[in-house]
């Protein structure tokens, strides 16, 4: 790499050259740039930990009812077959059109 090409975009203000003005004149712009950046990833955390935190529960309830079920089948395994029937009647009249 030549001089010209070893940092094209550094990642700081470089305050010993140009007076350290920084973007368009203002020595905070690129502070404020961060910080913004730092707020956005803070609120994409909190986002993240919100919707697993509402996945877990969404499987939880999955969970729970999928045992109710199951143990209302084994205890009444007719009613079960004929719920299905009718069920399976009802949406076949529905799509068959």
């Amino acid at each position: 790499m030549n001089a010209e090409t070893a940092t094209p975009f550094p990642t700081s203000p470089d305050t010993s050259s140009s007076g350290g003005n920084g973007l368009n004149g203002s020595g905070n712009a690129t502070e404020t740039v961060h910080r913004l950046a730092q707020r956005v990833h803070e609120a994409v955390d909190t986002l993240e930990q919100k919707l697993g935190q509402g996945g877990e529960k969404m499987m939880s309830i999955h969970q729970e009812y999928g045992d109710m079920a199951r143990e209302q089948v084994r205890a009444q395994p007719l009613a079960a077959v004929g719920i299905a029937f009718a069920a399976g009647y009802v949406f076949a009249r529905l799509f068959s059109r």
